[in-house]
């Protein structure tokens, strides 16, 4: 076996004085290692060469020497100074090759050998891509799903964070409280006492302190200053979260292609979630003649950072889910096709309604009717369509804004009932069993808690809680989503 092999690495070697135009070397060079697989009987799908343990050991082994071989010729000038190999004579001394070899198997990182983390993690060798006359071997490798999967999940957690940050921020009123933007100067806050007066006196020229907040005192500026810091900075470190492991796992070869692709979407939208978040704040800063109603920023682009920030949230979850749960081999009945398509529709009413209290805060619509079931004295106010055209209820009207709110909260509850009740009758695992009754379990505590925040006037606390229980129960929604994912065939 290690006579082949020299001759194979001879042969490729060889290649560079034989074929001196480097289409045609690179073309011989790919001619050699293909022969050198056939000769070794490997498959091109699976290896069945004795006992699993052996044949995935020695596939390793020898898809580490592919790689050092690939990786030869670029030693070769190396190799001519120590006078190890003699190209321009043809000859090549064999001591000289195996001493060079036993070098690059000590020293393979040197060359970019990258080795298994554990011996047996390859099973198939059609993972092997030639790419322009370089080695470059790409493993899938389940360790590597792991840990890209928990980093997404860390992600998720961040971004999760700063969603329920940002609705304590909107509830305390502190969003308008840092009137410019600036990447790496506002990182450092205010110390001296002469810093923050200058800072107050900034807030005090934008319409917010003029209208609303014209007794406030440097105490409590500095507060809501602190609240709309502190969502700011988690925002840069959900960046860093995103980009900084991302850019670690690239390098070091541990995702794939089609990951990639998705990571790259990931950060793009976080970096897209920042410039939208000060979009937001300047539609809040903006001086508005003609409105009598107090500062606040745009509804529409308030609901556009939300969802911007749900949507990330969702595809992290998503991915680190789908990298982390073993899936479950379902049988295709026509049952389970009508459940699966049922808890997709569950989770886009839930999205729907999550996305609709970005409308309910930015109006401050909670505080228009605060009884229920009934919205007053009647089931259907009188004022759903004050304004003109009728469209604009929708989404201007605090009270048609409130009852949208309220029947879409309905309705998911609803759709959360029968989809438990769905899938008591279809023979499931445990673990997806659980998700459907931690999802029914969410839903109905999600309701609680808006029912007792809309009877006790919106208090900080309760519609904090309020807005963290819809992540947690669009967070079951998924994980019911994932559990019912088809297996590729």
């Amino acid at each position: 076996m290690m006579i082949q092999e020299e001759n194979y690495a001879v042969s490729f070697l060889l290649t560079q004085s034989r074929y001196p135009d480097l289409s045609d070397r690179k073309t011989a060079q790919r001619r050699t290692v293909r022969e050198a697989l056939n000769t070794h009987g490997l498959a091109r799908n699976h290896i069945n060469n004795g006992s699993i343990a052996r044949s995935q050991k020695f596939l390793a082994i020898f898809q580490f020497f592919l790689r050092m071989m690939i990786n030869l010729l670029q030693f070769s000038k190396l190799a001519r100074n120590m006078g190890c190999v003699t190209i321009q004579h043809r000859c090549i001394s064999s001591t000289g090759l195996v001493w060079m070899v036993r070098m690059l198997l000590l020293c393979g990182c040197s060359c970019g050998i990258k080795r298994p983390w554990r011996p047996g993690q390859y099973s198939t060798i059609s993972e092997v891509a030639l790419q322009s006359g370089r080695g470059t071997v790409s493993l899938p490798s389940k360790a590597a799903e792991q840990m890209v999967g928990r980093w997404l999940l860390v992600c998720s957690g961040t971004v999760a964070g700063a969603v329920i940050l940002g609705g304590v921020t909107r509830l305390t009123e502190s969003g308008l409280s840092m009137v410019d933007w600036h990447l790496i100067k506002e990182m450092k806050p205010p110390t001296s006492q002469e810093e923050w007066e200058a800072e107050f006196q900034k807030y005090q020229q934008f319409p917010e302190f003029k209208i609303l907040n014209h007794d406030m005192t440097l105490a409590e500026f500095k507060f809501i200053w602190y609240m709309e810091y502190s969502h700011r900075m988690w925002g840069r470190l959900v960046g860093l979260a995103y980009i900084l492991p991302a850019a670690y796992f690239w390098r070091k070869g541990w995702l794939s292609r089609g990951m990639k692709g998705r990571v790259l979407a990931l950060c793009g939208l976080v970096c897209f979630q920042g410039l939208l978040g000060w979009y937001m704040v300047k539609s809040g800063l903006e001086e508005k003649p003609d409105s009598h109603d107090i500062p606040r920023v745009s509804q529409y682009r308030l609901a556009a950072h939300l969802g911007s920030a749900l949507v990330l949230y969702c595809a992290s979850l998503w991915t680190s889910l789908s990298l982390l749960l073993p899936q479950h081999k379902l049988p295709e009945t026509r049952q389970l096709l009508w459940l699966r398509r049922f808890a997709h529709g569950t989770a886009g009413l839930v999205f729907l309604t999550a996305l609709s209290g970005a409308f309910v805060a930015g109006l401050d619509a909670g505080l228009v009717y605060n009884s229920f079931p009934k919205m007053g004295e009647s089931w259907i106010p009188e004022d759903l369509f004050t304004f003109s055209p009728t469209l604009r209820n929708v989404f201007e009207n605090p009270t048609m804004v409130q009852f949208d709110h309220r029947l879409l909260g309905i309705s998911s509850v609803t759709a959360v009932t029968v989809l438990y009740f769905l899938s008591q009758r279809i023979p499931l695992p445990r673990r997806t069993k659980m998700a459907a009754v931690t999802l029914l379990a969410l839903a109905y505590t999600q309701v609680g808690l808006g029912i007792s925040t809309l009877l006790m006037y919106v208090p900080t606390p309760l519609a904090a809680t309020h807005q963290s229980g819809s992540l947690a129960l669009l967070s079951a929604a998924l994980w019911l989503m994932n559990e019912l994912r088809r297996v590729p065939k």
